[in-house]
């Protein structure tokens, strides 16, 4: 393919994930609330089309990620071949940690559903649901340290090319950096959540402009054959 295709891909990906994963969150939300295990098993089993709607998004969002990470690596790894591959290696690390979240999503569904029919949840049931829980809030925030690593690569290889407007590269520098800081602090409980969250509106704004950026005006090597 060639650099405008795979810019309009990249383009195009980075879009869909972006609304792939708002959608996710709304419509997982309701399914998600509760006080303790049992609260929000029984929160799960209520909202079940729901989840299982929500786990179709995620594994949709598993395969934008990969599709974006080899539209990007297409796209830069004529400024250094390496580095492309770590990144693409990161995007797909994402996506299949990505994946491994969704038994765990369904095995809490099945629990779920299994503790309303026979009401109240055992405490082994509890203890079981406690451990999912716990396992699929670190999940995300694993993958999206892979995410942040992989994108401050393609950000660099970006600005490397001047493939992008250079204030646009730096942006996805300063908003990737600012992840690969934050995430594995927010991991070991050292950040709070809410502090977290914040960090993420760099990224989202970086995203979405160069994702129109490259809709709308490519990269700059567009106009030269794509290497093979």
């Amino acid at each position: 393919m060639t650099y405008k295709t795979n810019a309009r891909i990249a383009g195009v990906t980075l879009l869909l994930y972006i609304a792939t994963g708002i959608t996710q969150m709304v419509v997982g939300g309701p399914a998600s609330r509760g006080d303790g295990p049992a609260a929000r098993l029984a929160s799960m089993a209520r909202y079940a089309a729901n989840v299982r709607t929500s786990v179709l998004l995620g594994l949709l969002t598993c395969f934008i990620a990969l599709a974006l990470g080899v539209a990007l690596h297409a796209i830069t790894r004529e400024q250094d071949r390496d580095l492309a591959l770590l990144a693409l290696a990161c995007r797909i690390c994402e996506g299949a940690l990505g994946a491994v979240f969704i038994p765990i999503t369904l095995a809490l569904l099945s629990l779920g559903t299994s503790a309303a029919a026979n009401a109240p949840a055992s405490l082994e049931a509890q203890a079981l649901a406690s451990f999912f829980f716990a396992a699929r809030r670190l999940n995300p925030i694993i993958c999206a340290t892979f995410f942040a690593v992989g994108s401050t690569i393609f950000s660099y290889l970006l600005l490397r090319g001047r493939l992008v407007p250079v204030a646009l590269s730096w942006t996805g520098i300063v908003a990737s950096v600012l992840l690969v800081v934050a995430l594995p602090l927010q991991l070991t409980g050292m950040l709070a959540g809410g502090t977290a969250q914040l960090l993420w509106l760099p990224m989202a704004v970086f995203e979405i402009a160069l994702a129109l950026w490259l809709l709308i005006k490519g990269v700059a090597t567009d106009s030269q054959p794509m290497p093979t």
